[in-house]
Order: structure tokens, then sequence, then C-alpha cells
């Protein structure tokens, strides 16, 4: 019986060595990630079969140490869906050896059992697959100072957003009171004259004057870290020397103030990287959906995709655009005799773009009246 077991220990010992002397060198492995918080799902190709499905502790790291002591040599190439995640991994991964990608989600083929049933491991499985046939783009990934000033003006739109929830709140609080402050006070800018007025109330019941107060605290904070986040964002474009003439540039268009020229570079970073104006206007969301089906073609308005940080300030933008420029107005005068005013200021929209698109490819402030 000891001999036996000696025999054993000994075979389990000789497959250990003979593993140590595997080698993938020119394979290709395939890795779809389905990223989430406390782990990831993992599926591996090779050689145009699955061969590996696996939940993983979020690592990078360790997704590396496995693949190397498993298939050691190979080239590896990985994938996951742009979300919540961010660049980081694909940052680590990069370093690691791994060529990482990053794919929007709704560039990933589906198929219709897919669709109907969706699970992590279905998920992963997916882009391993997908991935190892050449049908996915990576997305453009920034570096890290020009996604951190990203980050800091996306903060920007979130707390704007929250002062205009608490204002609506604060408005609803005093339609519900039957509460308003006299005629001769502006209400439109909220200003420190209109707060004040609103804190003076006379309003009769303790806590409805206390929530009254909570808001308008809230509503003054926020106003505050509004203030801080443009002045840093302020010192960025005046310390960074191609932010700086980026912004100055875009702000030569009409329509185009501080706000929105940031927001555009922050978004967009590098114009050279849309070669023709659809695939900006693409990326932006000023390009219509189309069913096409034979020879019948069907436009069904705005794609639903697209870069929410840029569309609707965009559009705003046009509104301003076409006051200020004779061209513009032209042009908009015209599409009015055809189409509803709401549909022709898309078009302007996507003309603005490509002004836009034009003074930052060729370095040149923009001119008025020149008719593109």
């Amino acid at each position: 019986m000891t001999i036996f077991l000696i025999k054993i220990s000994l075979t389990v010992e000789d497959a250990m060595k003979k593993n140590t002397k595997l080698n993938f060198t020119g394979q290709q492995l395939y890795i779809g990630l389905d990223v989430h918080k406390k782990s990831w799902n993992v599926t591996i190709i090779l050689n145009g079969f699955q061969v590996k499905k696996f939940s993983m502790n979020p690592s990078p790291k360790e997704l590396y140490n496995y693949l190397t002591k498993h298939y050691p040599g190979a080239e590896y190439y990985s994938v996951y869906e742009a979300g919540f995640s961010g660049f980081w991994a694909d940052r680590q991964l990069r370093d690691l050896g791994i060529k990482n990608i990053i794919v929007n989600p709704a560039d990933v083929p589906t198929k219709s059992k897919e669709r109907r049933r969706k699970t992590d491991r279905i998920d992963s499985g997916k882009l391993a697959r997908e991935l190892s046939v050449g049908h996915l783009e990576g997305i453009y990934i920034p570096d890290e100072k020009i996604e951190a000033f990203r980050i800091l003006v996306r903060l920007r739109r979130q707390l704007v957003t929250d002062q205009t929830r608490i204002k609506n709140r604060i408005k609803s609080l005093l339609l519900f009171l039957g509460e308003k402050v006299s005629e001769d006070i502006e209400e439109k800018h909220w200003s420190k004259k209109y707060i004040t007025a609103l804190k003076n109330l006379p309003i009769r019941e303790a806590n409805s004057k206390k929530a009254l107060l909570e808001l308008l605290e809230t509503l003054e904070s926020l106003r505050n870290q509004i203030a801080s986040v443009v002045k840093q964002l302020r010192k960025y474009v005046a310390e960074d020397e191609e932010a700086n003439k980026i912004i100055t540039l875009l702000r030569s268009v009409p329509g185009i103030g501080f706000v929105l020229s940031i927001i555009l570079y922050s978004e967009i970073i590098d114009i050279k990287r849309f070669k023709r104006l659809d695939d900006l206007a693409t990326y932006v969301g000023l390009s219509p959906a189309v069913v096409s089906s034979g020879e019948k073609e069907v436009t069904l308005g705005l794609s639903k995709q697209k870069n929410k940080y840029i569309r609707n300030y965009l559009i705003e933008a046009s509104w301003t655009a076409i006051r200020k420029d004779p061209a513009l107005q032209m042009a908009y005068g015209k599409l009015i005799q055809k189409m509803p005013k709401n549909k022709a200021i898309l078009r302007i929209s996507k003309k603005l773009l490509n002004r836009i698109r034009s003074v930052w490819k060729n370095q040149q402030p923009y001119l008025l009246s020149v008719v593109q």
C-alpha cells in the first residue's frame, strides 16, 4: 500500500513538471470580461473553441497570473463593455501585456436567444466570441490627465442638475403653501436678493418654515460647489497650453461659451479621431436612425445613441448662433419654410457642429457669415 501511494505521488509530480513546459507561443487567446463591482465573469476562447468559463475577483493582476500559468506564451486579447467601471482596468491590463479594448455595449452583435436570456456568463461568452472573429471595435480611451478634467466637467453638470432639482422643490413647496415674494423681486436668476426674500417669507407654521430654509441652505451649498468647480476648471484651462488654445478657438464660434467649450474639449479630446463630419455627428447624436429594406428607406429621426453631455447643449447653443451669425440665420430661414422649427434647429445644430470641427481641425478662429 505504501509503495502504491509513492508511485501516485511521483505521477502527479511528473504531470506538474510537464505542465510547466506548456508553450502557446504564436497562439491567440481571446478573453471576454463581464465586469461587476465584486466579480468578473470570464470566458476564454482558443483556436475557435470555448476552453474556459469562470468567475474571479475584479483584478487584472489575478487574471494575468491565471493566463500565464495555464496558457504561457500566448498572445492575450481581452474586451469588456464601457460602463460604471471606467478605464482603470484597461490601463492595468495593457500594462500587464494584455491587449485590451473597451466597447460600446450598443455596438456588440447579439443573437436573438442572447436578447431573450441575458446572464453574466452569456455576456462574457458573447464578448469573447465577437472579439475572436474581429467584430468589435474599441472606443477611444483618454489619458488620465484629460480624463480627470472630464470627470470635473461632468461633476459640474451633475451639480447643476441637482441645483435645478432643488429649485423645483422650492417652487413646489411655495405653491403648496400659497406663498410668493413681492412682484418687484426678479425670480428668473435666483439672485441673492430673491433668496433673502424667500428666507424672510412670513410662514406661520414652524415646520413648513424649517423645510423651506433647509432647501434654501442646500441650494446655497450647491451654488458654492458649482462656483468652486468652475474656478478649478478655469485654473486648469489657464495652465494647460493645449486646452487653453482649443477652448479659445471654440469660444470664437457663435453660441459657444466657456461651459460648452470645456464640455466639447473634455468629451471629444482629439478632433482628428473623427475622419468625417458624419462620424462626429454620430458620436454626438445628430445623425438620423435609418431603417432600410430593399429599395425602401425610412428615416426615424435622431438616433438614441448619443453623447448626452454634448447634444442637448449644442442644440441649445444653436438658438443663440442663429441670432449672431447671418449665414446660419439665412440657413434657418430656408429650413423653416419646409419644416417645423424644432426640426430646423436640429439641422442648424449639425451645421454648427461642422463649424466647430472646422475651427478645431484647422486651428483658425471662426469667421461670421461664411456659408458652408
